[in-house]
C-alpha cells in the first residue's frame, strides 16, 4: 500500500507503507492516517536526523532494495544487479525530511491517509 504525504508547502511524497513504517514508528505516528503540525515539525526533523546519523554508523541494518519494488533499469543493468543495490534509510527519509523543513518554514501541516 502507498502512503502519500501531503503539504501545501511542497509536492507530495509517496512511499510504500513498509518503507514508511520505520519513519512513522520513529515519529510515533500511525501509517493509516495522521498529521504532523508545524509545531511538531522541528522535533520530527530532529528525530529523523538522529536516526539518519545512527543508520550511517550501522549501515548493515539498512533495508535492501525490494525485488517487488517497480524499478527502471539503466542500460546494461540486470535485474539481479538492481535488486542487490542497497537503499539506505537516509535515502528513504530524505524526501520527507525536506518536506518537514519546508512545512516548518511555511507553517504548514503534513498529512497522510486523509
Amino acid at each position: 500500500m502507498l502512503i502519500s504525504f501531503k503539504s501545501k508547502s511542497s509536492p507530495p511524497v509517496m512511499m510504500y507503507q513498509e518503507h514508511a513504517q520505520r519513519i512513522l514508528d520513529i515519529l510515533h505516528k500511525s501509517p493509516a492516517r495522521g498529521v504532523i503540525t508545524p509545531a511538531e515539525a522541528g522535533e520530527a526533523l530532529a528525530l529523523l536526523e538522529k536516526e539518519v546519523a545512527e543508520s550511517k554508523l550501522h549501515p548493515e541494518t539498512d533495508i535492501e532494495h525490494d525485488a517487488h519494488t517497480p524499478e527502471t533499469l539503466e542500460d546494461g543493468e540486470t535485474g539481479e544487479h538492481a535488486r542487490a543495490q542497497k537503499v539506505h534509510f537516509s535515502q528513504r527519509a530524505f524526501p520527507l525530511m525536506e518536506m518537514l523543513r519546508s512545512a516548518k518554514a511555511e507553517g504548514d501541516s503534513i498529512t497522510w491517509g486523509v
